[in-house]
């Protein structure tokens, strides 16, 4: 089992910036790669991006490209999302996942293992 915990969420007005931090614990647990989503009410959770645990390869939606950088630190087990030049389109409930094992998508609910609770943004105009 591993457990997820999003912190770092917040409001924040346009143009502005916030990170989010993502923590897995757990035994005995290995990771392939880390995500972030985000979900509006209403909404299918959406992927944001997503970087694999050894390479630190990373994907984004082209939405955020530019403007949002995921990234890892291995010896706390934790990923970031640096998000930079918010937009209100961004508003919603962020969530961190892992992926334990190597799959060929990344980019789907179903291709991760395990999320974390949640984290709100909210960006004014």
């Amino acid at each position: 089992q591993v457990q997820l915990v999003e912190s770092g969420g917040g409001l924040v007005q346009a143009g502005g910036s916030l990170r989010l931090s993502c923590e897995a614990s757990g035994r005995s647990f290995s990771i392939y790669r880390m995500g972030w989503f985000r979900q509006t009410p209403g909404k299918e959770r959406e992927f944001v991006a997503t970087i694999t645990w050894s390479a630190g390869s990373t994907y984004y939606t082209d939405s955020v490209k530019g403007r949002f950088t995921i990234s890892r630190d291995s010896a706390k087990t934790t990923v970031y999302l640096q998000m930079n030049s918010l937009e209100p389109e961004d508003t919603a409930i962020y969530y961190c996942a892992v992926a334990r094992w190597f799959r060929a998508r990344y980019s789907g609910a179903a291709d991760f293992d395990y999320w974390g609770q949640g984290t709100q943004v909210t960006v004014s105009s």
